[in-house]
């Protein structure tokens, strides 16, 4: 199972695979034919209450992460993760995010639950 994480403005490389953005809202600034997004399943992002907890200062990154992990047994977003589970069997996976630090984000989070 190949998955990584790479921030969504970089230029698409020819060994991304599926590009999935993991991010709830748009990134700022791009568009559509930048991108080159496959799939973007919403649900499987952090709520909406999270983000905001979070980037307001109120926690840590590990407690952060904690609530996320829990999020992500919600039905949908468990669905979601197993369908991304699937394609990453098939072959590479790039998990796509606009956070300036990929590797202390939700998608770092993610791509570890994935592994």
């Amino acid at each position: 199972m190949s998955v990584r994480v790479r921030r969504v403005y970089d230029p698409a490389e020819p060994d991304d695979g599926l590009r999935v953005l993991v991010d709830r809202l748009w990134p700022r600034g791009l568009t559509k034919e930048a991108a080159r997004i496959d799939e973007w399943p919403k649900a499987m992002t952090p709520s909406t209450e999270l983000r905001r907890w979070y980037h307001a200062g109120e926690g840590s990154y590990e407690e952060f992460a904690r609530r996320y992990e829990a999020e992500l047994t919600a039905p949908e977003a468990a669905r979601l993760l197993e369908q991304v589970r699937e394609w990453a069997a098939r072959g590479p996976v790039t998990l796509l995010t606009s956070a300036k630090e990929p590797g202390s984000s939700h998608a770092a989070v993610l791509a570890r639950v994935l592994s």
